[in-house]
Parts: structure tokens; C-alpha cells; sequence
């Protein structure tokens, strides 16, 4: 179904930049401390609260054409990203950084920190510490937060609509089964909703192996 490929355009992209930098701000969440780490932390569930329509209200004034970002890269580098499969990217991704990160933070934070400091004591380097050691026990709990993300992406709706449009590059899955309902095409609503059904239970399946694993 053209709809599932357009998803995919979609939440691939997304999750290219999601899953590295919501690792990322996991591990400083489970790891920092003091006031900033705080504020990090805040900013990382905005979105995550807001009503997704709220978040693509927000996208639409920073990014869109008369946005402070969203100008210079109109008229200095003719980057139009409002009405475009980026934009629904950049939607997806906005909705979806906090669950990977959140669940980045929790996989972090299970890694037994007396084995870090008997590495440490062994000679291994903070580098080699993180990725012999803390990577390969918060794997897990990664595959799991990489998961959720992936799931919000595929299931976004709201800021997709609101800041990407309903084009012909922008038109995921969730998007068409409303306006197929909207439209009286109950069969390709139907036929939609089930391949999402099926995609979402596969990824429960897979959260359940990975949290075995855990």
C-alpha cells in the first residue's frame, strides 16, 4: 500500500536521528545531576504531554516560512519544509525523542555501576568502559525504547497534520484511514487500521523478547 511506503519515508528518517540523539540524552539523564540536568529532563516531556497538534502548532512557527529557523531556510537555501515528507519526519521525530530517550534513560540507569568502576580499575578507558561494559548491558533496554519510538513515529497523527499537511509525500498511514473514513472508504480504512493492528503487535512481541533479555 502506497500509504505503509509513505510511513516508512516517513519514520526511517525520523528514527536516523531519534535513536542516536535520545541514546544520547538518556545516558545524560541517567548519569548527570544538578540543575541542568533538571531542565533537560523538562524539555525532554514537553512534548510528550502536549497534545500533538500542540507540538505541530509549535514546529509550524519555528519552522515554517516566516518561523525564525524556518525563514533562513526558505530564502537562504530554498529549504521549504512545511507541506513536505522532511516535515512529516521532523513531526514524527519530535513526538517520538521522548519515549526514546526516557527509555533510554531507564535502560542506562539498570547498568550495574560497580562493574563500570572494575574496568575502570583494570585498565579500560572511559571509551572502551562505555562500549565494552555499559552498551552491551543497556542493549535491551535500548531495543525497547528504539521500539516505542519507532511505534509513536508510524502512529503519529496529529503534528504530522498540522505541520506537514495531507500531500501526496505526507499522506502516512494513520493519516490516510482518517480522511479514507472521512471519505466513506471504509475498506481501505479497515484494510489500513488491520496493518497497523499487525505492525503493533509485532512490536510487542519484540518488546517482550527484548525485555527477557533485560
Amino acid at each position: 500500500m502506497s500509504a505503509l511506503l509513505v510511513s516508512l519515508r516517513v519514520v526511517v528518517p525520523a528514527l536516523a536521528f531519534v535513536v542516536p540523539l535520545g541514546a544520547a540524552l538518556g545516558f545524560y539523564l541517567a548519569r548527570g545531576r544538578g540543575p541542568v540536568r533538571a531542565v533537560v529532563d523538562a524539555l525532554v516531556l514537553v512534548p510528550l504531554v502536549l497534545p500533538p497538534s500542540v507540538v505541530g502548532y509549535a514546529l509550524l512557527l519555528l519552522l515554517g516560512k516566516n518561523g525564525p529557523i524556518g525563514s533562513p531556510l526558505d530564502h537562504v537555501f530554498g529549504v521549504r519544509l512545511v507541506f513536505s515528507s522532511a516535515g512529516a519526519s521532523i513531526a514524527a521525530a519530535a513526538v517520538a525523542l521522548p519515549l526514546m530517550a526516557k527509555g533510554a534513560e531507564a535502560a542506562f540507569a539498570r547498568v550495574d555501576r560497580g562493574l563500570e568502576e572494575v574496568a575502570a580499575v583494570n585498565g579500560l578507558s572511559p571509551r572502551d568502559t562505555f562500549r565494552i561494559v555499559t552498551l552491551p548491558l543497556a542493549l535491551p533496554g535500548l531495543g525497547i525504547a528504539v521500539t516505542l519510538a519507532a511505534l509513536r513515529a508510524l502512529g503519529e497523527f496529529g503534528a504530522t497534520l498540522t505541520f506537514a499537511g495531507y500531500t501526496a509525500s505526507t499522506a502516512t498511514a494513520p493519516l490516510e484511514v482518517y480522511f479514507a473514513m472521512q471519505t466513506g472508504d471504509d475498506a481501505r480504512a479497515l484494510a489500513l487500521s488491520l496493518a497497523l493492528v499487525t505492525a503493533s503487535v509485532a512490536a510487542a512481541l519484540l518488546m517482550r523478547a527484548w525485555s527477557k533479555r533485560a
